[in-house]
């Protein structure tokens, strides 16, 4: 079995993308919506280039004094036209393997097909149909393949979930799972369930600790770590 390792990354909030790096295979790096600038994308990319990390850019709302988490009324074109000069901004400064989008972003196009559509569009005007990560067994997945975009299905070693396989809002308290122990349990579970890639997010406290013991249980159990879209 083989398993990717994302984690959001140069999102200038607070994290060691230094010591992040090299524990992850694939990076989704902010590209000036929600984070990110010419500066921190250009430092990020360098970092991932080091250690041999897949480059993938992750736009969201532009709304960075919500840091992207909170939905923001766009229009079907507007949402496009972000998400396209998102992509474009990363896609200048190094080819890209992947686009994965952020935070509402991302959660609202899990359960609306037209938004998922939207930034389908955006990426295939930036970038082509490079391959789109989103959430396992969503509909964001079935719209992406219906438009001949590659998938990979994401879960999140560091997030709880709902009933319904969607995740537990960051307004609870208990949205994060911090343990690294109890991540690395959760982990095994989500592969086993069919996830392609798990996330870590870099601002989760202790997340360095919580990829490293991820990592370590994973290995044990004999699951191999790489991006696996490049095997």
């Amino acid at each position: 079995m083989t398993i990717d390792l994302n984690c959001d990354m140069g999102e200038d909030c607070g994290a060691d993308d230094e010591a992040l790096m090299p524990l992850f295979t694939s990076a989704n790096i902010a590209c000036g919506g929600h984070a990110g600038d010419e500066a921190s994308m250009r430092r990020t990319v360098e970092l991932a280039l080091r250690h041999g990390v897949a480059i993938g850019a992750h736009p969201g709302y532009p709304d960075r004094e919500n840091f992207g988490r909170a939905v923001l009324p766009m229009e079907y074109g507007e949402i496009e036209q972000t998400v396209f000069e998102q992509v474009r901004a990363l896609g200048r400064i190094a080819p890209l393997a992947h686009v994965k989008p952020h935070g509402a972003l991302y959660n609202v196009s899990a359960r609306d097909r037209s938004v998922a559509e939207a930034i389908a569009c955006g990426v295939r005007r930036a970038a082509g149909s490079v391959l789109l990560v989103g959430l396992a067994k969503s509909m964001m997945l079935d719209a992406w393949r219906s438009l001949g975009f590659p998938v990979a299905s994401e879960a999140f070693a560091d997030r709880r979930y709902e009933s319904d396989g969607t995740l537990r809002s960051r307004v609870h308290a208990d949205a994060l799972i911090v343990d690294p122990a109890e991540a690395a349990r959760h982990a095994l579970m989500l592969i086993r369930g069919g996830a392609d890639t798990l996330c870590i997010h870099s601002d989760t406290p202790g997340s360095a600790g919580i990829a490293a013991a991820v990592r370590e249980r994973l290995i044990r159990d004999g699951v191999r770590i790489a991006p696996r879209w490049h095997l």
